[in-house]
């Protein structure tokens, strides 16, 4: 299986347990590494048989600039959702950092992966 990859898409979103997480916010960085069979589009030279990594970062930044979760790895299911709702992705794995933490020790980053795939 072949890979299409974006790292480091920054979107601000509410998301967290914490009352003031929800109200002001904070910057999630988001890494996506697509699935899929590029054979097709590189034999045709043709975008429609392969996935649009620019439509695909555009829809995972409304889900994480839209509405709020408690949890990054329940944000995370939804990119994942999100990826796959196009026909040629087979897998996706995502990650999802969240370098604004609220945790009282010093820390670089604070990420969820998860690997999902069609059945």
């Amino acid at each position: 299986m072949d890979r299409v990859t974006l790292r480091g898409l920054k979107i601000r979103g509410h998301h967290g347990v914490f009352e003031h997480e929800r109200r002001d916010g904070q910057i999630f960085v988001v890494d996506l590494v697509l699935g899929l069979d590029t054979a097709p589009a590189a034999a045709g030279d043709d975008l429609t048989a392969t996935v649009h990594y620019g439509v695909v970062a555009e829809q995972v930044a409304a889900v994480v600039s839209g509405d709020p979760v408690d949890l990054i790895e329940t944000l995370a299911q939804r990119v994942a959702d999100v990826c796959l709702g196009h026909e040629v992705v087979q897998e996706v794995e995502v990650t999802v950092h969240k370098p604004d933490a609220p945790i009282t020790v010093p820390f670089d980053d604070v990420t969820v992966t998860i690997t999902r795939r069609r059945p």
